[in-house]
């Protein structure tokens, strides 16, 4: 292995090493034989004495030069090759130096570009593959790292063919099968053909389109969830795109290469195109479609919203925490949480010593669906954390309820909310908060009715007749609900039990998850998946990762907040009455729906579900998708005030 100050073919002064790869390492050198010494980069091929292997790499190592030479002369934006040699039975290339930075500098985890920067990266990176494809050519390792940004002149260069084949070397067996011996590629980028040896033009296809998928999410493409039923990548729900240029990456990344464009050419024809823009969604939350492909592509969408689009509809795009003291003090440490409650039979609530207000007693009283007096009373507990997730405090409480009878022994638990006054939003100190989010500001919300638990999956059957979800079970939450649906069951049971049932609007719904708290969860500054069910691959602050169970669980199993609610962050996603707003700017203060916005189709969604992040979790998250769209990701809870 060449050490730095080595010399090859007397010629090549090795200064660093660059890079070490599965088949070999890369140095930066000199040419000591040229005026000035330029640098060139240097890549070694590693030999192994098995020899099957050892013929794979010469394959390989021949393949790439024979490639550069090729196209070294025809674009200026793929390194030329200078020399190719074997020496004392090791191998040698040697490349044009570029000197620049690769997109992976571009290209940030948990930060997204523009829709018109996306175009215009694939635009230059297709242009530069449209001339590889050209010559029958798949480069199979496409990905920032591999695209380097010229100093010089800003161009995109394509660099790191050593994974390079032609079509025209595929290895053929006995039975005349084309494959090659190793699969080639890095993870994420690389489609299933090509893992299986056998990659096609449209392999490097694929690999751009995930890479463009990257640019505009913030997540790199082993994060991504595929479709169960047909293997296609969900990316949308993290997107704020135009229908054209989501078609064209469905298309790019189709998961059976036949349904993809077949080389860069018809990729970068189809993406110039012109093509009428139709509104845009923001769906922002990770959810799993089981449904047919074909619902994500016709989405309807909403206009990217002017002033800083590329942070207000992504859960994780561009964060910046500010580190300043937030406005309950900083010295709060915990979830402040309500001690105990004292209630009247009218529904009027005293909670000492939080930051949630209390209606004052000439305020109009709760209209109780059911006498004061056939009211129950349950007790639970619930729970406070420190930061890193570990349980600090537990207490007794108890809340008032009343059950609805639907039949079939299934009856719906309808908790008393208590009208109050809270801060809704979150403050510029909450790490992995959104603009979204804000401004903050004080709304007074009247007393009302709200589900002990998420309406579940026997409840959802015993009004509607029908189960649609996915992860079955009587006890766990109803989902691929779509919002319609959740409305016509508010409907239906309304109609059944003579009482008005409905989705709890967005301020209703904070207000009973925050139950008096004011830190980012109802537990305190963080949760963990002993708590709360969500990925606990992706943990919030300074807690650990957990558990990640990838799938719904049965209601009322984690500990309830201080009102006496389930699940309120996790497990499904929940509807809301209102249309979806991008900041608080002109929200209603008084706890009712916000019916009006910029796309009535687009609905509220909160508290995340079982594939959701920690961060989703948070009492102030919200997010929005089509109303028509049903997801296993995705369920509602009911409230009613009379």
């Amino acid at each position: 292995m060449p050490q730095p100050g080595d010399i090859l073919r007397n010629h090549y002064k090795i200064t660093k090493i660059l890079g070490s790869g599965g088949f070999g390492d890369t140095y930066l050198a000199q040419d000591i034989d040229l005026p000035g010494q330029p640098k060139c980069v240097v890549k070694h091929l590693k030999p192994n004495s098995d020899p099957a292997v050892l013929q794979i790499v010469r394959r390989l190592f021949d393949s790439e030069a024979q490639v550069l030479y090729k196209l070294g002369n025809d674009s200026d934006q793929i390194p030329r090759l200078f020399a190719h040699f074997e020496e004392k039975g090791e191998f040698y290339l040697v490349q044009e130096f570029v000197d620049g930075q690769d997109l992976s500098h571009e290209i940030i985890p948990g930060e997204k570009l523009t829709e018109i920067a996306v175009t215009k990266l694939l635009q230059e990176i297709l242009e530069i593959l449209a001339v590889v494809h050209k010559k029958n050519i798949i480069h199979r390792d496409i990905k920032p790292q591999n695209l380097m940004r010229r100093r010089q002149d800003g161009k995109i260069v394509l660099i790191d063919f050593g994974a390079v084949k032609e079509v025209n070397t595929m290895m053929v067996n006995t039975q005349g099968q084309t494959s090659f011996s190793v699969a080639i590629g890095s993870l994420g980028y690389m489609p299933s053909e090509q893992a299986a040896g056998q990659p096609k033009l449209s392999s490097d296809v694929y690999a751009v389109g995930m890479l463009g998928i990257q640019a505009l999410t913030g997540l790199q493409p082993s994060e991504l969830p595929k479709d169960p039923t047909d293997g296609e990548v969900i990316w949308r729900n993290w997107a704020n795109v135009s229908e054209k240029l989501a078609d064209v990456l469905n298309k790019m990344v189709s998961y059976y290469f036949r349904d993809r464009y077949p080389s860069a050419v018809e990729a970068l024809t189809a993406l110039k195109s012109p093509q009428p823009q139709q509104r845009q969604v923001p769906p922002t939350i990770p959810i799993p479609q089981p449904q047919q492909r074909q619902q994500r592509q016709v989405q309807p969408t909403i206009p990217t919203p002017p002033p800083t689009p590329t942070k207000i509809i992504i859960p994780w795009s561009r964060r910046k925490v500010i580190q300043t003291v937030g406005f309950a003090g900083a010295g709060l440490g915990l979830a402040i949480v309500i001690p105990r409650l004292s209630q009247s039979d009218s529904g009027e609530i005293s909670i000492p010593d939080i930051k949630t207000t209390p209606e004052p007693t000439n305020s109009p009283r709760l209209s109780s669906p059911t006498s004061s007096n056939s009211l129950q009373t349950f007790q639970f507990e619930t729970v406070t954390v420190d930061a890193r997730g570990n349980i600090t405090n537990r207490r007794n409480e108890q809340a008032r309820y009343f059950a609805e009878d639907l039949g079939n022994g299934v009856s719906l638990e309808m908790v008393q909310i208590p009208g109050g006054t809270f801060t809704m939003g979150s403050p510029a100190s909450e790490a992995e908060r959104l603009d979204r989010e804000s401004p903050q500001r004080q709304v007074r919300v009247p007393g009302f009715f709200m589900g002990k638990y998420e309406i579940t999956q026997e409840q959802y059957q015993a009004i509607m007749g029908t189960n649609p979800a996915n992860f079955k079970g009587e006890k766990r939450p109803v989902e691929q609900v779509s919002w319609n649906d959740a409305v016509e069951f508010c409907e239906k049971l309304s109609q059944k039990t003579g009482k008005t049932y409905r989705l709890p609007s967005e301020a209703e719904w904070e207000y009973a998850c925050r139950a008096g708290t004011t830190t980012p969860f109802y537990f305190g500054e963080t949760i963990t998946p002993d708590l709360v069910n969500y990925n606990g691959n992706v943990p919030y602050g300074s807690a650990p990762k957990g558990e990640y169970r990838e799938q719904t669980t049965n209601v009322g199993i984690f500990p309830p907040n201080s009102f006496g609610l389930y699940d309120m962050c996790g497990n499904v996603w929940e509807w809301c009455q209102d249309v979806y707003n991008d900041s608080y700017q002109g929200a209603p203060i008084d706890g009712s729906a916000w019916l009006t916005g910029s796309s009535n189709n687009i609905k509220i969604l909160r508290g995340s579900g079982w594939i959701g992040d920690a961060r989703n979790c948070r009492s102030a998250d919200r997010n929005g998708i089509a109303g028509e769209t049903p997801n296993s990701n995705v369920g509602f809870r009911v409230v009613t005030v009379a």
